[in-house]
């Protein structure tokens, strides 16, 4: 369904009432009753109106964000995706710690051209934004990459993807995309950070989609961290 036909459903019967009442007021207000005289618009009809308006403005900003999101996410995860095998290829052959070096400025270069990724900023100061959620400023809507330690082995083994401030309209397909790639995936939004898929457990956990999507929380609170190595 297109952004355009999802408006129309949602908002359909409330703007026809709307328009019926705003048409009725004009026509009311265009009527001469008396020589010199035109009937205005008394408070009830302004305040049905202006009700309407707002009615609108709360139910359907909330509506279209939440619309937005969850249509960016194949558009983000694809491009996450791609900045993974990225990597993956370049460590292919390399150490036994090939993302140890691994950083921001690796993460902006990686992304950059990216059709959902935008990229804030330059040099050390830059910072990628993954629309998800948050402003897209410092730590609030941004996505990191970091090198860590995969069991049994040194800080670089591994390396993580971080999305702080991830909408509940991205919850769980974001999860659910990446999970065939990543090795961890943990969400934390109601309470603190829970595991949701562990390769790295003795035995592996599996992705548990339901867990996943109990773990969102509504609104821009979600904070997901994916593994990779």
């Amino acid at each position: 369904m297109s952004l355009n036909t999802f408006c129309f459903y949602l908002f359909k019967p409330l703007l026809r009432l709307e328009a019926f009442l705003v048409r009725r007021l004009i026509a009311r207000q265009l009527k001469t009753p008396g020589k010199g005289k035109q009937r205005g618009f008394s408070l009830v009809e302004v305040s049905i109106v202006t009700a309407l308006m707002v009615i609108l403005a709360v139910v359907g900003i909330p509506a279209l964000q939440d619309y937005v999101v969850e249509n960016k996410v194949p558009k983000v995860a694809a491009d996450l995706q791609r900045f993974v095998a990225r990597m993956k290829v370049a460590a292919i052959g390399g150490s036994d710690t090939p993302y140890a070096s691994i950083n921001r400025r690796v993460l902006v270069n990686g992304v950059r051209g990216s059709s959902a990724l935008v990229i804030r900023g330059e040099g050390n100061n830059a910072l990628v934004a993954h629309g998800l959620g948050g402003q897209g400023a410092l730590d609030h809507g941004e996505l990191k990459v970091a090198p860590v330690a995969a069991p049994d082995q040194s800080a670089g083994s591994a390396f993580s993807l971080t999305l702080d401030h991830v909408n509940h309209a991205a919850c769980p397909v974001l999860a659910t995309t990446l999970q065939r790639m990543a090795s961890q995936i943990s969400i934390e939004g109601r309470g603190g950070a829970v595991m949701v898929k562990n390769d790295f457990a003795v035995p592996p956990m599996a992705y548990q989609p339901v867990l996943a999507d109990a773990q969102c929380e509504r609104g821009d609170s979600n904070h997901f961290v994916f593994v990779f190595q």
